[in-house]
């Protein structure tokens, strides 16, 4: 079975180096024979999590839309930048909403546990988001999807893509290249998995 891949970026500012990370993975992932979702969490604006807000209002549309979303696909590729040496708050807010998602129309509905994530990071310096991949990394095993080793980090970002938005590094093409082949691969395997559950 074909896997289906959900690719976003941890920003939404224009001209991005996540957002185009982000470009580069959805294009390599359509290559190597994935599925491929692309979105904008600019299409998905959420509140601050606040639970008196939740108590009052209950958890936002949006947040069910990306859940449902998550839950729909086998894996998941983040492209964040690095805030302060952390992970980016629209990244986390986004998380945090979804996982505040339990049911959905009376059905339980688990968009993380058990699904693949991939992590690509960048930065305009050298350390290329780093600390923000390790805390994402930290975050993503926490609520129980298995995250692939291999990931993208992208350093100097200003330089780092050509006028057509690809790398210009041939070690970072390599580099997604084999985050992809890998993504897929443990992707295709929760793909078949599921497909033998659902039809026993």
């Amino acid at each position: 079975m074909t896997p289906k891949i959900l690719v976003f970026a941890g920003s939404i500012r224009s001209g991005a180096y996540s957002g185009k990370t982000a470009d580069i993975a959805q294009k390599e992932l359509a290559q190597q024979g994935a599925e491929v979702t692309r979105i904008s969490l600019a299409d998905y604006p959420l509140p601050i999590v606040n639970q008196d807000l939740e108590a009052e209002e209950g958890v936002p549309d949006n947040a069910y839309k990306l859940a449902r979303l998550f839950a729909a696909h086998d894996a998941i590729l983040i492209a964040t930048p690095e805030y302060n040496g952390s992970i980016p708050p629209l990244v986390k807010n986004t998380i945090d909403w979804v996982s505040r998602v339990r049911t959905d129309n009376g059905k339980p509905l688990r968009p993380y546990p058990g699904k693949v994530a991939a992590i690509c990071s960048s930065s305009d310096g050298h350390f290329a988001g780093i600390r923000s991949a390790m805390h994402l990394r930290a975050v993503l095993s926490h609520i129980q999807m298995e995250v692939i080793a291999p990931q993208v980090s992208v350093p100097n970002g200003s330089e780092a893509f050509d006028g057509e938005g690809n790398f210009r590094e041939e070690r970072l093409r390599k580099s997604m290249q084999r985050l992809c082949r890998t993504l897929i691969e443990h992707a295709s395997l929760l793909s078949r998995r599921e497909g033998s559950n659902g039809s026993a």
